[in-house]
């Protein structure tokens, strides 16, 4: 029986990898006498990936990298006007009005009628804090939960203090990494709604024949699909 439905944030309810796109390619303009466009995006990735751990999951872990990238791609001469431009950058991706996916305010209310309804992102505290009070969503929702990162356990535990465990949960959201493949090893169904861009740290194999796995082209299609899982239950 399913009680509990978790959804990201990111990417899920409102955009965000555009702008980290976007800010991503003006910082490969400021230092393109220096590297050439795919070296600077390939040394910046790297440096994401290997800060993760010192920084987590954001925006300012993000410019922190493209700042750790300059210094390195320009062997520490990177101009201060350039290092001015990157801290301007990650202020204004902080600052940057929520946008609000396809069909999400709808999908939510539907859904919040019946079950606990969780938010379950990472990222940095004051600005998911920001963005939800800034979508108009915070209401719809039972709990809200940031984490330094998603993994079977904490699925475990998140489903535990706001539901009736993982087993009668469900996760959505647009990365098969974080959303959906740790909450099917905690034993909750993982439902994948991809978009158009994903971060490259974020990418992983779909599960094969795993019967709580589904995939979704839109946040629409979910009401119906919860209602599906019951009437097959219930059949």
């Amino acid at each position: 029986m399913l009680t509990t439905i978790g959804l990201d944030a990111d990417d899920t309810l409102w955009q965000n990898e555009a702008f980290f796109r976007l800010t991503q390619d003006h910082f490969v303009r400021l230092l393109a006498d220096h590297a050439d466009p795919d070296h600077l995006a390939e040394r910046l990735e790297a440096a994401e990936r290997r800060n993760l751990g010192h920084y987590g999951f954001g925006v300012k872990g993000f410019t922190l990298s493209m700042i750790e990238t300059a210094i390195e791609v320009t062997e520490g001469r990177v101009p201060a006007a350039v290092i001015g431009e990157l801290i301007s950058a990650g202020r204004d991706m902080l600052e940057h009005p929520i946008q609000l996916l396809p069909h999400v305010r709808a999908t939510v209310t539907a859904l919040a009628a019946e079950y606990r309804m969780v938010v379950i992102t990472k990222g940095d505290l004051l600005d998911q804090e920001r963005k939800l009070a800034q979508s108009g969503l915070g209401d719809l929702f039972n709990a809200v939960e940031i984490v330094s990162d998603k993994t079977a356990a904490s699925y475990r535990t998140i489903f535990s203090r706001h539901g009736t465990g993982a087993d009668q949960a469900m996760m959505v959201g647009n990365s098969l990494k974080s959303d959906v493949i740790p909450a099917l090893q905690a034993g909750a169904w993982g439902v994948h709604v991809p978009q158009d861009l994903t971060w490259a740290l974020e990418v992983a194999d779909a599960p094969q024949d795993h019967s709580r796995f589904h995939v979704l082209t839109s946040l629409e299609g979910l009401p119906d699909l919860v209602s599906d899982l019951a009437t097959r239950r219930n059949s």
